[in-house]
């Protein structure tokens, strides 16, 4: 059998270390990291990658697109899958800044709480997410709307950049999603005063919400938060919360750790499949989703 090979992408000075240790562990012989790589070096990369082996090897070689924005890898995901020619071909794999698998594992645990502690699931909750400019915010909205829920991104700038950002997600995935104002307590209070489900994907370290803003949301099922450098980025969620009552007494909280336990294994796990799978595979947070879905139980 052909030795596996990953060549890992990133516009970036460095492709990021976790993911190099990530691929590593879960079975890839050799790694190539190519960093500061421009969306069109992507064809030749890809291209100088599938022709130096035979078709039958394109299932024992990867490319991973790292990053840190969500439109740029999947820019360069696209770019890769139209640079294929068949039967020469590999798989391709996108979790920018590990943000895809981060985004899907905190829905994937929302998911999970809201079938086992409330009966119901997705469809139809308002789900308002904080640090909307980021991959893991982007991620978790277009899950949420792809999955029947009515998914809000909430700029801590204004509303302009997040609104920009909803009209990518249409145009890409034809998804509807609403852009709201966060500059203002004010602003922050009025946009979950209707939220089932409360996401925090801000800065780490930076608090957004506090116990008194979570009286604002009296429809609360779920929150989540993925800071885990204090203090919280939702008043009351540690870093270990799983399913713990917020300080309202409405809803529960899942922290960053409980996040981080089943996006570590949704990536890993993607990574083995790229290894197990007999046709080449294209993965991003769909895939991941469904994976993590599967992990959080």
């Amino acid at each position: 059998m052909a030795r596996s090979i990953l060549h890992m992408i990133t516009p970036l000075k460095h492709m990021s270390p976790f993911d190099v240790n990530m691929a590593v562990d879960a079975g890839f012989e050799t790694i190539a990291t190519y960093a500061n790589a421009t969306l069109a070096d992507v064809t030749t990369l890809v291209q100088d990658s599938i022709f130096s082996r035979s078709p039958q090897d394109g299932v024992r070689t990867g490319i991973f697109i790292g990053g840190k924005n969500a439109e740029d890898a999947l820019d360069m995901m696209d770019r890769a899958k139209k640079a294929l020619v068949p039967p020469f071909a590999n798989h391709i794999f996108a979790d920018p800044a590990g943000s895809f698998t981060t985004g899907a594992a905190m829905v994937a645990e929302v998911t999970r709480a809201l079938r086992t502690k409330f009966d119901t699931g997705l469809a139809g909750k308002r789900i308002v997410i904080f640090g909307g400019a980021g991959v893991v915010a982007y991620v978790a909205a277009v899950i949420g709307a792809l999955n029947g829920a009515k998914a809000v991104i909430v700029g801590h700038d204004g509303e302009e950049r997040v609104s920009k950002i909803a009209n990518t997600m249409r145009w890409r995935f034809g998804v509807e999603v609403e852009a709201v104002d966060g500059t203002t307590p004010a602003a922050r209070r009025a946009a979950i005063a209707e939220a089932d489900v409360i996401l925090s994907a801000g800065p780490a370290g930076i608090p957004i919400l506090t116990a008194e803003d979570l009286e604002s949301a009296p429809k609360l099922l779920v929150a989540s938060d993925v800071n885990a450098v204090p203090p919280a980025g939702i008043a009351g969620i540690d870093v270990n919360a799983v399913d713990v009552p917020l300080p309202t007494g409405r809803g529960i909280g899942i922290g960053a750790l409980a996040v981080g336990n089943v996006k570590y294994q949704t990536e890993s796990r993607l990574f083995r499949r790229m290894l197990d799978a007999d046709e080449p595979l294209c993965l991003d947070f769909r895939d991941a989703y469904t994976l993590a879905v599967e992990v959080a139980g």
